[in-house]
């Protein structure tokens, strides 16, 4: 490791005055990734917007960054979009598919609201059967896969499910429920919001063998908002049509005519967008790696939520939604008064908490509060946040 821990948070202006615990919401970015997107777009002004060259170099951009997400994801650059976030990886693949009437969805209760509202758009138009599996009220001891393979029907299409789930932190078997799927008599695609997981987990995408897997740079990689990829394998690719068409997805003539569509996961993308966002995610995504590698990163990750999480299970009126440490930087939990757990306090919390310059966020479903541990987050300020919500509950009288 070459970059300590004090080092690099020296680099990351929003942690200079603030104890950040928002990182599933997004990522602080660094002077290095601020100075890249800055240099990007003097080079797009400096050369002349549009011309040639800066075609040309635009171009390359796009190519070089695909190719740094892929090695990130151990996948084939071919079958890496560019998208704008997790929201419009999702929509690529959700519409893409050739729906039927009476086709079924399954998804689990704890995918984001986003999700929910472009599937139901989806049964209303073209007549679907969704439903959704629980596992927020089974979520200490339930199986999932198990539960999964109890609500497959023989006219199912689609299983949505998270990689990590964005409320409760839990790591779900993504490869095992791949394989569940496709190995049906009618094999089922899977499609994964990979918000939470990209720049956390350490990642062999093309052996879990997910179908589609959409993700942001915004958060756990630090990266500028409005730029993500969606992984698309090539199996799913074959059937997967465009829905939203552009230029850059599409192939042309000698007379600039459209000829079909680019030959890999290009294919779904579709025009101008902010090129100089590239050069800050791959500065980013550099930076990690100078600190040490995905799986180093992850472990400390790990430590540092498990520290937080027997932290506050360690205060009265606290209750962790998970009851084991969890296996993400997630860190979910609620506060129980007169046995109930309070949906006005986790509010009346997080505007405490802000006001004492310590930021996280509350969840509606499940009503809870959330904290993020990212690598660089130091047991320090785990030790104050504590000490904050301790302070909080005193002057609660709870």
């Amino acid at each position: 490791m070459s970059v300590s821990i004090s080092q690099y948070r020296q680099t990351i202006p929003a942690l200079k005055n603030k104890a950040y615990f928002n990182y599933g919401g997004q990522g602080p970015m660094g002077i290095s990734t601020l100075n890249a997107i800055q240099a990007a777009h003097q080079t797009i002004q400096t050369r002349g917007p549009f011309s040639s060259a800066v075609n040309h170099w635009m171009q390359a951009e796009g190519e070089k960054t695909r190719q740094g997400l892929a090695a990130d994801l151990a996948v084939d650059p071919k079958t890496i979009a560019l998208t704008e976030n997790v929201t419009v990886g999702c929509n690529v693949a959700l519409w893409g598919m050739s729906w039927q009437s009476g086709d079924h969805i399954l998804l689990s209760d704890c995918e984001h609201p986003g999700i929910f509202a472009a599937v139901y758009e989806l049964q209303r138009r073209y007549g679907l059967e969704v439903s959704v599996f629980s596992h927020l009220d089974q979520l200490n001891t339930t199986d999932p896969l198990a539960t999964i393979e109890a609500h497959l029907r023989s006219t199912t299409r689609l299983v949505v499910v998270s990689h990590i789930l964005w409320n409760t932190g839990q790591v779900m078997p993504l490869a095992e429920i791949s394989q569940l799927c496709h190995g049906r008599s009618q094999p089922v695609r899977v499609l994964s919001d990979a918000a939470q997981s990209v720049g956390m987990l350490p990642l062999k995408l093309a052996e879990t063998g997910v179908d589609f897997y959409g993700f942001t740079g915004h958060k756990w990689y630090c990266g500028p908002a409005g730029l993500g990829g969606l992984y698309v394998s090539p199996e799913a690719m074959a059937e997967l049509s465009p829905t939203f068409i552009g230029w850059r997805g599409i192939t042309t003539n000698d007379q600039g005519q459209p000829t079909g569509w680019e030959p890999d996961a290009r294919r779904y993308e579709v025009a101008t967008s902010n090129v100089a966002l590239c050069s800050g995610l791959r500065v980013a995504i550099a930076k990690h790696n100078e600190w040490g590698t995905t799986e180093e990163r992850y472990f400390r990750i790990c430590q540092l939520s498990s520290y937080l999480w027997g932290k506050l299970n360690s205060l009265r009126s606290v209750r962790c939604l998970l009851k084991s440490p969890p296996e993400s930087g997630l860190v979910s939990f609620q506060i129980f008064q007169a046995g109930e757990h309070s949906p006005k306090l986790h509010q009346k919390l997080v505007v405490y908490l802000e006001s004492q310059q310590f930021y996280l966020r509350t969840l509606l479903s499940p009503s809870c509060v959330r904290a993020c541990t990212h690598y660089f987050t130091t047991e320090s300020e785990i030790d104050r946040l504590v000490d904050a919500i301790e302070t909080f509950l005193g002057k609660q009288a709870l």
